[in-house]
């Protein structure tokens, strides 16, 4: 796609040239609100294609709204879908690949959870596709796969247009941030100077434990740990959040994304979740991104970017919102934070293992098999086992390898 074209999949020039998308994942928590955002914005969008994993009945009704011209389900091939006129179903392996490389698609959402979709963003680049991406496995073990060809479409876009500022100039206009941190960061480094910046402080609410005493978190439930106080998300953030392993994640994200070193990225406590994170400058000022904890904020201005439309989301209210608040976070009461940081620094071998184990270890914590304190034992044990070795930095099959390793390792662990 040549950078002109691709340019389209920001808004659209003419009211005829719309925005073509597929959705991978669109059964899941931020699936589902990204199809609230293009249903609110037909006049912007058009949906080419659907897909999600088990969620028959979902998908059904998405293509009845959205009317896409295909759809796939992963899970229950042979179900027959009730399903539009003149929408296909396709299936195997390499639906989602297929589907996001179709020549009728400009951007591409990525909604999965899993290493799954990695090959998936690869292949969406490599076609020339802007992808939008809530996939945190996308860049936390396939980063060093993932950004040096984000950055060559950039450069690309630069010398195709002769803009050195144009939206697809930049490796954030090819993979755009979906998570409210780094949506955040990206808004504020929008008009800045990469070189400016000092320091990046990605916040968080703390989750529902937040000043619970260590002794009780041996105790916790999973009704207790997916009742978070000021977000609504599906149950594996929410349980990350209750333990700070998705803001260990975020820190490891942000490496790759904005091209910083580990130790320029600070995690903040921030319980009002109204602050979504910030920039620190070399001159002392500090930029940061305000809104109410609401993902189709984020999930709009992916879409949209480098425009801004009005949204189905209220504005935060600075004087409700009464006190912001900010403290650091407490890495001996959460340790998945710092086992998180260490794996990152560690290289894609050790956060390949502690994401694919905080995978596993979230579902069989929700499902009873293992206490919510053993969810850092496992990521610690699985990065520990699986986090050195060679090379450091594993090809595609290699990391979807090891993810299988670490993945029955994590089922066994006790």
């Amino acid at each position: 796609m040549s950078a002109g074209k691709a340019g389209q999949a920001g808004p659209p020039n003419r009211p005829d040239q719309l925005i073509r998308v597929a959705l991978l994942g669109s059964g899941g928590s931020i699936g589902r609100q990204t199809v609230d955002v293009l249903a609110r914005h037909p006049e912007l969008f058009r949906v080419v294609a659907l897909a999600t994993g088990s969620q028959g009945q979902i998908l059904e009704e998405q293509a009845r709204l959205l009317k896409p011209a295909v759809v796939s389900l992963a899970e229950g091939r042979s179900t027959r879908l009730d399903l539009p006129a003149g929408t296909e179903f396709i299936a195997g392996p390499d639906a989602l690949e297929t589907l996001a490389t179709r020549p009728d698609v400009d951007l591409v959402v990525v909604a999965t959870g899993g290493l799954v979709a990695l090959r998936s963003v690869l292949a969406a680049l490599e076609a020339g596709k802007v992808v939008a991406t809530a996939n945190k496995e996308t860049l936390v073990a396939g980063g060093h796969l993932v950004m040096p060809l984000v950055r060559r479409l950039a450069a690309g876009a630069a010398g195709a247009t002769g803009d050195a500022h144009h939206p697809l100039a930049n490796p954030l206009g090819w993979l755009r941030p979906i998570d409210s941190e780094h949506s955040a960061i990206w808004q504020c480094l929008v008009g800045e100077d990469h070189r400016a910046i000092e320091r990046l402080l990605l916040t968080a609410s703390g989750g529902p434990f937040l000043d619970t005493g260590v002794a009780d978190l041996a105790t916790v439930t999973p009704e207790q740990a997916l009742r978070h106080p000021t977000w609504t998300m599906g149950a594996k953030i929410t349980v990350d959040s209750a333990t700070l392993a998705n803001k260990g994640l975020e820190i490891i994200e942000a490496r790759w994304l904005y091209d910083v070193p580990l130790s320029a990225i600070t995690v903040v406590i921030h319980p009002q979740s109204v602050v979504h994170s910030a920039v620190q400058f070399v001159d002392g000022s500090v930029k940061a991104q305000l809104g109410t904890p609401d993902m189709r904020l984020p999930i709009q201005y992916a879409l949209t970017y480098p425009e801004r439309m009005a949204s189905a989301a209220a504005p935060v209210d600075l004087i409700a919102a009464g006190r912001l608040e900010f403290r650091a976070p407490d890495e001996g009461r959460f340790p998945a934070l710092r086992i998180a940081r260490e794996a990152g620094q560690a290289g894609p071998r050790a956060s390949t293992a502690v994401i694919s184990a905080d995978e596993v270890a979230v579902a069989r914590f929700l499902r009873g098999s293992l206490d919510f304190n053993g969810i850092p034992r496992l990521l610690g044990a699985a990065v520990e086992r699986f986090g050195s070795g060679s090379p450091i930095e594993p090809p595609l099959d290699q990391l979807i390898g090891l993810d299988a390793e670490v993945r029955q390792f994590a089922e066994t662990y006790r």
